[in-house]
């Protein structure tokens, strides 16, 4: 049987149902591309070039909505220079650092069990 968990409405919720409030955020921070941004605006503040370079294989298309996703979500933000060019970073609101420990953790034990898993296709 599914747990079921308390969000913010004080009623129980089973994570497992698309109707939980819960689900939006678990499907956002599970999908990949999100995860890796997270991880790289750990770093600090990034401009787009920068994040694409360093996330080898996204497309621009996946990273402009990967982003918009995180920042409509307050995991992190946009922030516009009024310099010639313009000049636009992103990085971490304080609720997309408290969401990087898990992902960290998580990278920490993928990192740890990489060699028991086996190859993939």
């Amino acid at each position: 049987m599914p747990t079921a968990i308390t969000c913010s409405t004080d009623a129980p919720h089973d994570v497992y149902d698309a109707q939980c409030p819960c689900r939006g955020v678990l499907d956002l921070l599970a999908d990949k591309w999100s995860a890796l941004v997270i991880g790289a605006l750990s770093e600090g503040p990034q401009r787009f070039g920068m994040l694409k370079a360093r996330l080898q294989g996204i497309s621009p298309k996946v990273l402009t909505a990967t982003l918009r996703r995180l920042e409509a979500r307050d995991l992190l933000e946009r922030t516009v220079y009024a310099e010639v060019p313009v000049r636009v970073e992103y990085s971490l609101t304080e609720l997309g650092v408290d969401a990087e420990k898990p992902l960290r953790a998580l990278r920490g034990w993928v990192e740890a069990n990489i060699e028991r898993f086996p190859p993939a296709d």
